[in-house]
């Protein structure tokens, strides 16, 4: 096992530009793209590796617009490094001067603004300049990389449209995969565990039908509002009243949709809601809540006919394999010192990128590293208003300071890769 030394004389000696990589990453945050539409930001990451000249063999438009690189350096591991692309449908916030100001058409037609409020744009960023870093270093490790660039994580589609679209036809099958993602922790510090490492997630579309009608006349109506508000209400209570203590769950109803004006009583409501859960038999008795309560409210409602209750999106429950999580937690414990915490909680987030592996029945690695300025974290913790006044991802105010962050995760995905491939 290389210590902590030998690693840092290693990542030393492969020296890159982290101006220009800033650069890149304020570029990729400026001009933000939707999932499904991340055709440019595939096109940057493409024209990048060709530029380093190391010999990248390069794959695009898998699975929409994934990208994939794959450097062969000898006998050895082949191990898959992963990084998303897409943007949210979010209006920025954060007063940066690189901020985006960025609209697209969702796939509804609808005109959004769009951010990358979950820092996607530091994943696409840091794998390139690993990219870079571990072409550099080529004489100290042997077997192949691959990186890849997932488009769509945040629907829950991209990894299985990858896999759909042939990527294991056109690059090596990886005897493993590893990946990361920025959380709005202290920057400079990293974050694992063995096994659950992000929750599973189901989202729904809830459809509620009712008998539209004049505001006046409610009684000539099935007023889809008040269900809706009833359904809502009473979804609350699935964790609070038919969840153990001892487990885990999230229900979340994220919009409610009813009608155009205030004097007219719609015919329909929508509600769209999602759950968070780590544990299968949890999930099962959630979901089963979540149908008797949608269709016991409208039959209480006198709704017009049963309620459509279609799933939207799905993300499997993210688990750590425990033989290569211990051997990257060795070499990050090795590198980061107390900077890294091999116990970190599960994630209450979700991701899909485990199917990259589990597709072939392949182990997974994933960890998190903090993006919050160190001087802001400590102060804020020492206010005790981390939960208050830290913007966590996905608000219109999530921005990780660039540095230390991008080199954390750049030393992470090199220290991670090089744990299975460096030389004897």
């Amino acid at each position: 096992m290389l210590n902590e030394k030998d690693l840092d004389s290693l990542l030393s000696s492969s020296h890159i530009d982290f101006n220009q990589y800033e650069t890149l990453y304020k570029h990729f945050h400026s001009h933000p793209e939707l999932s499904f539409q991340e055709a440019q930001t595939a096109s940057t990451a493409a024209s990048h590796l060709e530029l380093l000249n190391a010999s990248y063999e390069i794959h695009t438009s898998i699975g929409g617009h994934g990208l994939a690189g794959v450097l062969r350096n000898g006998t050895g591991k082949t191990v898959l490094l992963r990084a998303d692309m897409d943007a949210l449908p979010v209006k920025e916030d954060t007063g940066l001067d690189y901020a985006s100001k960025v609209t697209m058409r969702d796939n509804d037609g609808i005109v959004k603004p769009v951010m990358h409020a979950c820092g996607h744009d530091m994943h696409v960023t840091a794998l390139l300049a690993a990219a870079e870093r571990l072409a550099k270093m080529k004489n100290s490790w042997s077997g192949t990389l691959i990186v890849l660039f997932q488009p769509n994580e945040e629907r829950a589609g991209g990894a299985q449209a990858m896999v759909d679209g042939g990527l294991y036809s056109k690059i090596p099958i990886p005897d493993l995969v590893l990946g990361q993602h920025v959380m709005a922790r202290k920057a400079g510090s990293i974050g694992c565990r063995v096994g659950n490492i992000m929750s599973e997630a189901d989202s729904f579309k809830i459809t509620l039908f009712g008998r539209g009608g004049h505001g006046s006349m409610p009684h000539r109506t099935v007023d889809p509002v008040v269900l809706a508000a009833s359904v809502v209400m009473k979804l609350q209570t699935i964790v609070s009243r038919e969840v153990d203590p001892d487990q885990f769950a999230v229900v979340t109803v994220g919009s409610l949709q009813a009608g155009q004006t205030e004097n007219i009583i719609a015919d329909r409501a929508e509600i769209r809601m999602n759950v968070r859960t780590q544990d299968r038999e949890v999930r099962q008795r959630v979901l089963a809540a979540i149908r008797r309560i949608v269709k016991g409210e409208c039959e209480a409602s006198g709704a017009t006919k049963e309620p459509l209750i279609e799933e939207t999106t799905r993300f499997p429950l993210s688990v750590n394999d425990k033989s290569i999580t211990k051997s990257v937690h060795e070499s990050f414990g090795r590198f980061f010192g107390n900077r890294f915490d091999p116990d970190t909680a599960c994630s209450t987030a979700s991701e899909d990128y485990s199917i990259l592996g589990s597709s072939n029945g392949k182990p997974c690695c994933f960890w998190f590293f903090g993006g919050v300025d160190e001087k802001t974290w400590d102060e804020t913790k020492n206010r005790g208003r981390l939960a208050e006044d830290i913007p966590v991802n996905h608000s219109p105010f999530f921005a990780p300071v660039i540095q230390p962050t991008l080199k954390t995760g750049v030393d992470a995905l090199c220290v991670a890769a090089l744990t299975f491939m460096r030389n004897s």
